[in-house]
């Protein structure tokens, strides 16, 4: 059954600090058991270290960041006569931008915590080496591209 209206899209409201949408994405991905408060400092503190690293607006740095970290393509399951196949198609705008910071924010988590205390060294880091194209997030979306990639001969199969 499907719906007779499509449900509205909601922006995320901009962030107080910088009055930016994005790192207001980013800030409600980063946050964990409902404690807004508690990612907004990880997240600001993270942009103030990439802005010390960088000499450079930590806004533009998170941007060009999660434009290198963006797929533009993925593989999603489509079933054909009992089988599913793995069919590649382009990622839309918004999936795009929800991918590279969900990516970046599990990438970040998943750094030791011998070299890098705090959340917030992690996730600047990891927006760091994104922009010189290395580091988790990147090798994630190298990976995304590389499944679609395999599974060309299936693309006859989109919908």
């Amino acid at each position: 059954m499907s719906r007779s209206k499509r449900a509205k899209k909601r922006l995320a409201p901009a962030d107080p600090v910088y009055g930016n949408r994005l790192v207001g994405r980013l800030i409600n991905r980063a946050m964990k058991d409902g404690k807004k408060t508690i990612a907004q400092k990880q997240v600001y503190k993270a942009l103030e270290i990439v802005r010390e690293k960088t000499k450079k607006d930590s806004i533009e740095i998170l941007r060009q960041s999660l434009d290198k970290i963006k797929p533009n393509m993925e593989v999603r399951p489509r079933r054909v006569g009992g089988t599913v196949y793995q069919v590649p198609m382009p990622v839309k705008g918004d999936r795009k931008e929800a991918l590279a910071i969900r990516w970046l924010i599990n990438s970040a988590q998943k750094r030791p915590n011998k070299k890098y205390h705090t959340f917030a060294e992690k996730l600047a880091v990891e927006l760091l080496e994104a922009l010189k194209g290395e580091g988790e997030a990147i090798k994630k979306r190298n990976d995304t591209h590389k499944m679609a990639d395999a599974n060309k001969a299936f693309a006859h199969f989109r919908w």
